[in-house]
């Protein structure tokens, strides 16, 4: 049995922020800080890899990302703490394991990698020869993920908005899975043209896309780990404000969407909004530390 309650820290906090601004809209805002379930296999990376390692036994594992991925990052971290064999396929046969950070750390966890053209990652099945490997797929979105991360709803009680950053909607989909019907969980897309996670999400529910979910495509800030001085100034004046820090791909978009809509008057009086931190703080930028 997988020895996860020495590493990971859960539940997780449930923190109320307080602004001027949320008074004067008759609202009440929470963070969810996932951020802190542990430093190196934060946020939702843990809640979608729990059932998947349970799932393997003695299996190695293997999966996909990019050079900046947190997910291989949490992934491989998980490979040595819970004595899993593991390989990532990585996108760009230019790159190598010092490419970035994340694979030199990835590498130093002991996790083999791949590098492949684009064009090959592109037909992962093709990388399913060895049938003795349990498949992760990319961001670790499948149905053990969305079963792991619906467990954060039985954490924070009743809410009537909750918000997620969404990069392959495998933590939306778990949202939506476990969340009561009258309550709206708003995903954030960090990509560019990411109306398609719609479908993906209603695939890994495996029914239509819910009324009660909504998913917001104009937060990008250029797409998946691009962003703006706009962005950049946000973050610094969230983090002096309330002491959390944000990381630019995903939680620092996903927060802006809400102060963005709270400024539209989006939300009605007297509602609870919870902003999920789904961590990754490895891949903030350095100039905001």
């Amino acid at each position: 049995m997988l020895d996860f309650e020495s590493v990971i820290h859960l539940p997780t906090p449930l923190v109320r922020i307080n602004e001027g601004v949320f008074d004067a809209k008759g609202v009440e805002v929470y963070v969810k800080r996932d951020d802190l379930t542990h430093p190196l296999l934060s946020g939702n990376k843990f809640r979608k890899l729990k059932y998947n390692l349970l799932e393997a036994g003695g299996r190695p594992l293997l999966t996909f990302g990019g050079a900046y991925s947190n997910h291989i990052s949490a992934f491989a971290f998980a490979c040595k703490e819970f004595g899993f064999e593991g390989k990532v396929i990585v996108r760009g046969e230019e790159l190598n394991e010092q490419s970035s950070p994340t694979l030199s750390f990835v590498t130093s966890q002991g996790v083999a990698v791949e590098f492949v053209s684009r064009e090959r990652y592109r037909d992962k099945q093709s990388f399913a020869t060895d049938c003795n490997y349990l498949i992760i797929p990319e961001g670790g979105s499948n149905a053990l993920a969305v079963r792991g991360v619906g467990e954060l709803i039985n954490e924070i009680g009743e809410f009537d908005y909750l918000f997620t950053a969404c990069g392959t909607g495998g933590t939306m989909a778990g949202l939506i899975q476990n969340s009561p019907p009258k309550s709206q969980i708003i995903g954030v897309s960090a990509l560019k043209g990411g109306e398609f996670l719609k479908e993906d999400i209603a695939n890994l529910l495996k029914r239509g896309f819910p009324e009660n979910a909504t998913l917001l495509t104009d937060y990008h800030f250029g797409g998946y780990a691009k962003y703006t001085q706009e962005l950049l100034d946000f973050i610094v004046d969230f983090e002096s404000k309330h002491g959390i820090r944000l990381e630019q791909v995903y939680t620092a978009k996903t927060f802006f969407a809400f102060y963005d809509l709270l400024k539209k008057n989006y939300f009605k009086p007297k509602s609870k909004v919870i902003l999920l931190h789904t961590g990754g703080l490895q891949g903030r930028l350095s100039e905001l530390n």
